[in-house]
């Protein structure tokens, strides 16, 4: 058992690229994998997590020809060494970002269809006065998102919030109304006058959120109610797919509102009950309080804050239009 005096002695002579080649293992749930990845043989990286195991004093991760599994103690370090890389590129970044004119990167976390004409707005405005900054971003699931600013890979995040982690901060971003919708080949598209036990039977495209536990519950909440879950045959954490499909015939399903009603206009949308009370889904803006922003990121999170701080949630909300 180590010792606080071990412990410190380790972090000094600790090789710090076995912390990284750890990471990728975790990563990428395989040796062979994170080898390739890190352009290696596998038993370099092998020797790599055994010589880390060894420093330690303690198993990372559980392997054998047919199993592979990250330990407790393991996950404890991943997290750690996640977020400590992250503050080393932050502060990489911070050092490159030094002159009159504002540059640096600002990555941006998000959810698919983040659709708001006020953050396209704060977008174009911070870019008229800061042309120099660069952009970077990526859409992810609502979970991935929120991984993503925790481990201080994006200077912020964008995205459905079920269960706030208590490191991070969260503020709504804007207010959104889902509602249910089919297709143009679908059999009720065109119908009025329907009832959500209508619905029942009709085959449907779910997003991975659409749970009780997790960020779209309004929605799950009625599907078990009027037992409008039993045929679910698409999936999907991206809410382009789920237009995709939805167009396409497979099943009707939940859209925000202020987005499918431009294809509902189109004829290539048709909009279903619950015709009033639809389901009121917010947006957070997420941020990680303890990671070093370089100056860009500063400046765009201090913008794009302001506004959400200034601005009642009514005005930052879309309602669905009748």
């Amino acid at each position: 058992m180590n010792t606080p005096y071990d412990a410190e002695k380790i972090a000094r002579e600790l090789d710090w690229n076995l912390l990284r080649t750890f990471m990728v293992i975790v990563q990428e749930g395989s040796i062979t994998r994170a080898a390739n990845r890190l352009l290696l043989q596998q038993p370099s990286v092998s020797q790599a997590l055994q010589r880390l195991e060894a420093r330690i004093g303690t198993t990372l991760i559980d392997r054998a020809p047919s199993h592979f599994r990250v330990t407790s103690a393991g996950q404890m370090l991943y997290e750690e060494c996640a977020q400590i890389f992250g503050t080393i590129s932050r502060a990489v970044q911070t050092a490159q970002t030094t002159t009159d004119e504002l540059t640096g990167h600002v990555t941006i976390a998000t959810l698919s269809r983040v659709e708001s004409p006020h953050f396209d707005q704060i977008l174009s405005d911070f870019h008229s006065q800061h042309p120099q900054v660069r952009f970077d971003i990526d859409v992810l699931s609502s979970k991935a998102v929120q991984k993503a600013v925790l481990e201080k890979s994006a200077s912020l995040g964008l995205c459905l919030v079920y269960d706030p982690h208590p490191k991070l901060e969260h503020s709504i971003m804007y207010r959104a109304y889902f509602g249910f919708y089919c297709g143009p080949s679908h059999p009720l598209f065109g119908k009025t006058g329907l009832t959500l036990d209508d619905l029942r039977g009709h085959s449907s495209i779910s997003f991975r959120t659409d749970q009780l536990t997790d960020a779209l519950r309004p929605v799950a909440l009625v599907r078990a109610q009027h037992r409008l879950d039993e045929r679910v045959i698409g999936y999907t954490s991206h809410l382009g797919e789920a237009l995709r499909m939805i167009t396409a015939g497979l099943g009707f399903g939940p859209l925000p509102s202020h987005t499918a009603d431009q294809y509902v206009a189109q004829g290539q949308l048709w909009r279903l009950p619950p015709y009033e009370n639809m389901f009121e889904i917010d947006i957070y803006l997420v941020h990680n309080p303890n990671a070093r922003l370089n100056t860009a990121e500063t400046a765009f999170f201090d913008k794009l804050n302001d506004w959400v701080s200034a601005t009642d949630l009514e005005e930052r909300t879309y309602f669905p239009a009748h």
